[in-house]
């Protein structure tokens, strides 16, 4: 019962929104939203240097940004799902070991507890007071033991409809131009407005990191230049391979 109240009440201290890993999700968002943006704006550049027809940049585009979109949250629900698998066969492994070989977990939790700091006699009976609530326990070896906590769970179809809509978002943005110009301007226009997202989105991707807002935001935008001049140059030789304008 006092358990249950700390828990509680930790809750209430900490934040369930903090406990639920919310920077996490931000950092998922922020990289769909680049790994979209980088991707359509190295395939339109690529593509620009190989034709400069508009209709084939922009259908290449939307294309690229369906497969980005369809590839990221495909990919998101299997690490998800991976991971939580993972999760489970750990668990079980230490629910087998607590079976097993109670005396050794207990053993392997006492020395966990010293290495904290606390002294022999009072790291035993921290052990053996868990060890007396089999759910605990099991909870307990699972985190101190192996890291693991089955609250870190994800959910595979959360993260699959976030980082297909974070991909799709980030995919769009260099598209917009061509939706409304074609020629020489749209790529230009393109250019510039991937370049501006790309230190937009690098400067966020500060909130969940210790650096700087603008050196996150130069350190992304020097790659999204360096992606669409590579990419263009690319096609550019691809259109002198092939002799295609």
């Amino acid at each position: 019962m006092a358990t249950l109240s700390a828990s509680k009440r930790l809750d209430e201290v900490l934040g369930k929104d903090h406990k639920h890993n919310v920077s996490d999700w931000i950092g998922d968002a922020i990289y769909g939203v680049n790994d979209g943006l980088g991707a359509i704006f190295g395939i339109i550049a690529g593509v620009a240097g190989y034709t400069s027809n508009s209709h084939t940049i922009l259908i290449s585009g939307l294309f690229g940004a369906l497969a980005s979109t369809l590839s990221m949250g495909a990919g998101a629900w299997l690490a998800t799902k991976s991971e939580n698998e993972l999760m489970d066969t750990t668990i079980s492994r230490a629910r087998r070991s607590i079976e097993t070989q109670r005396e050794r977990e207990l053993e392997i939790l006492s020395l966990i507890y010293q290495v904290k700091g606390f002294n022999e006699k009072d790291a035993q009976y921290i052990a053996k007071t868990i060890a007396k609530d089999e759910k605990m326990f099991l909870q307990t070896v699972a985190q101190e033991k192996h890291g693991l906590h089955e609250s870190a769970k994800g959910n595979p179809w959360s993260s699959a409809t976030s980082g297909s809509i974070s991909t799709l978002i980030g995919a769009i943005v260099p598209l917009i131009p061509f939706f409304f110009i074609g020629g020489r301007v749209a790529l230009i226009l393109a250019a510039i407005i991937s370049i501006l997202a790309h230190f937009v989105v690098g400067a966020l991707k500060s909130l969940v990191t210790v650096r700087s807002w603008w050196s996150s935001g130069l350190e992304m935008t020097i790659a999204g230049i360096i992606v669409g001049v590579v990419s263009y140059a690319l096609g550019l030789l691809g259109n002198v391979i092939f002799g295609i304008g």
